[in-house]
């Protein structure tokens, strides 16, 4: 439901505004810490082609309401009760999901992500793929999906996959945070600047203000990196080809007293053993992938994993009950086998695959 206000569209927990040369997408749902729900990923992908048809329309700022959060993912709560009792609304959920990510990426225009505070999950997918993405100080980072059964979902597979040294295989199995310093040296922000500017720099987008050296002035080196000391055991234990042979070689150098290694494998022995599995298998096969094809993947995985155990119990322990004790099944890594994993990976029956257009048709078609 929709009830216009001046020249924004209000709804519950999106804002859609203009000003001047530019238009906002403000995230305001700060009691959830801007999770998003399915009414504000349609409303935010109803706006994308009006934005790109306007010819007198600069840029787009994507902004948050919550000092805590930029979005702290998606409402999967949501997705688990329709994977229940309409398992086909669920399902198109994440596919609209999908396409929207999509259309940010083939959005022609810039497009500024004013984030402090978690960018986790579905947030960083309304995000990563803007032109500039601007970090406040108290930026976090995380994609921790394999915590509640899932897997790193929204195409961010095509990015950390290609992150350097396997710190995308680390980022993507462990579910980790990093902060700003971190993703600012990985590329996955473009800007530094505090957040106290963010005001002022809608203020001067809105006067047309070129971004580059708007951003370029602004921006303050955040110094060195938080994995800066452990890259080497990370590119060491996460380049191996199965997630047992990752564990062994983190126990190794846990059993040689690294106590960043045995705090990995403390997180690892909490996740999914088949999200993990999955994931690893993503992220290895996301490497020879464009984003659209990543997505497609994306789609098939959260399709088999809304119709498995993992998801839903994932999200019960985390989300419901919140008693943080998941019952996974298979419970060892060892037990889940090569099939298990194959079928996640399993092509969908006709006609039910994410079919998304091409770069140069979507960009033909100006959404």
């Amino acid at each position: 439901m929709t009830v216009p206000a001046g020249d924004d569209l209000l709804i519950a927990d999106v804002t859609i505004g203009r000003s001047g040369a530019m238009a906002t997408i403000g995230l305001n749902r700060v009691k959830a810490l801007n999770a998003l729900t399915t009414e504000m990923r349609e409303t935010i992908a109803a706006a994308i082609p009006t934005f790109s048809r306007d010819p007198n329309l600069y840029i787009v700022v994507l902004r948050s309401s919550s000092p805590k959060a930029f979005s702290a993912g998606g409402d999967v709560r949501e997705l688990v009760a329709w994977g229940r009792t309409d398992p086909a609304r669920a399902k198109a959920a994440f596919a609209a999901e999908y396409r929207l990510n999509w259309m940010l990426e083939c959005f022609s225009k810039p497009t500024v992500s004013l984030a402090d505070g978690l960018v986790m999950g579905s947030g960083v997918g309304i995000s990563i793929y803007n032109t500039h993405r601007v970090a406040g100080e108290g930026y976090r980072f995380a994609m921790p999906e394999t915590a509640i059964g899932l897997f790193p979902d929204v195409g961010v597979a095509h990015v950390l996959a290609r992150l350097p040294g396997e710190v995308g295989t680390y980022l993507g199995l462990t579910g980790r945070t990093i902060g700003r310093a971190e993703a600012f040296r990985l590329g996955l922000v473009t800007h530094c600047i505090a957040g106290r500017e963010f005001a002022g720099i809608e203020t001067q987008l809105a006067d047309a203000q070129p971004v580059d050296r708007l951003l370029d002035g602004l921006h303050q080196d955040p110094g060195t990196g938080e994995l800066a000391m452990h890259r080497g055991l990370i590119a060491d234990c996460f380049a191996a080809d199965t997630v047992e042979a990752i564990t062994e070689r983190l126990a190794r150098s846990a059993a040689s007293g690294h106590e960043f290694a045995a705090g990995i494998l403390t997180d690892l022995a909490k996740r999914s053993p088949t999200s993990l599995k999955i994931t690893l298998r993503h992220l290895r096969s996301a490497r020879t992938l464009d984003l659209r094809s990543v997505l497609a993947v994306d789609y098939r995985l959260a399709c088999h994993c809304l119709d498995g155990h993992d998801f839903a119990e994932g999200v019960r322990a985390a989300l419901i009950d919140k008693d943080n004790l998941p019952v996974w099944s298979p419970a060892r890594i060892t037990d889940v086998t090569q099939g298990m994993v194959d079928a996640h990976f399993a092509a969908l029956r006709p006609g039910e695959e994410l079919e998304l257009p091409t770069r140069s048709e979507m960009q033909a078609a100006r959404v």
